[in-house]
């Protein structure tokens, strides 16, 4: 890896670092502000001011788009408007730290969808990443010999979120990173504004609710989206993946620390466990490289 290429790769990962100590700020926030507005409200407030803010600042590079562009832009939208709406209903029916570290298994979705999908070979040490992951989830969530409902829906929103990093290290390109953002928050913004039909959403209760949701719809919406769209363009998708697990330890660490939620031996034990197994899948890539390596200078 060149120089140039070496300092764009850490600047991208930097920037997904920080994307996700906003992202795990927002936890217990919103667990705050579901319990006062209903979710798909909170949401189409939440991403049409985000998406009126890119669309105001990109509508340039928009009409540089091509139709296939396009496209891509609104299934990546799509895709990521419903898992929000599964994330965020989940949030009503669990904690703030379960939540984040359950969302976190993204990381194990993610590349066990890039090997169906995209037909990538998948490591024998990725299985061991998903039993890992299994274990800390039951000592995360299981209440008896019973998963929550909550801990579904955020499971499933998080099958979603490895789908979109996926299909986003797939169509990112870094000349058109911020129209295609900008596109992806449309249609966010869209899919949340139907589930609030026939009605339509209502606005946040009280000036408080309003400085949340207009922080959550820039720095951890719009902004948020931005980085993401252009580090995907520079990282393999499982790598993107490995360094956006920091979420739910910022969502447990921003819990504990400001929310409600008390620190405990299942949280801690599980929560490695989790942890554990999103490293995990990291060091497969690189074993493959080693052995590459290796045999290169073999031959």
């Amino acid at each position: 890896m060149s120089g140039a290429a070496s300092r764009t790769s850490a600047l991208a990962t930097l920037g997904l670092v920080s994307v996700t100590a906003i992202w795990g700020s927002t936890f217990f926030l919103i667990k705050d502000l579901v319990g006062r507005m209903a979710v798909a409200d909170f949401l189409a407030v939440r991403f049409l001011i985000a998406a009126l803010a890119m669309a105001v600042l990109f509508h340039r590079p928009l009409l540089r788009l091509s139709r296939r562009e396009w496209w891509q832009g609104l299934a990546l939208g799509a895709i990521y408007g419903i898992a929000q709406l599964l994330q965020t209903s989940g949030l009503e029916h669990t904690s703030a730290s379960i939540s984040g570290f359950v969302t976190g298994m993204y990381v194990v979705f993610t590349p066990l969808l890039g090997t169906v999908l995209l037909r990538q070979r998948l490591p024998s040490v990725t299985w061991i990443a998903v039993l890992l992951s299994v274990g800390g989830l039951g000592l995360l969530a299981l209440h008896g010999f019973s998963i929550g409902y909550g801990v579904w829906l955020t499971l499933a929103s998080a099958a979603l979120y490895g789908l979109h990093i996926v299909g986003l290290g797939t169509w990112s390109r870094p000349g058109s990173a911020f129209a295609l953002s900008t596109v992806q928050m449309l249609m966010i913004a869209i899919i949340c504004l139907l589930a609030t039909l026939p009605s339509g959403p209502s606005l946040p209760p009280d000036r408080g609710a309003w400085a949340a949701v207009v922080y959550m719809a820039l720095a951890a919406g719009a902004g948020a989206m931005l980085v993401q769209t252009w580090a995907q363009a520079h990282l393999s998708s499982t790598r993107a993946a490995i360094v956006m697990t920091l979420e739910p330890v910022f969502a447990a660490g921003f819990a504990v620390t400001f929310g409600n939620d008390a620190l405990t031996w299942r949280m801690l034990v599980g929560g490695a466990l989790v942890l554990a197994a999103m490293y995990l899948v990291e060091l497969a890539p690189r074993s493959a490289a080693v052995k590459a390596e290796g045999l290169h200078h073999e031959v």
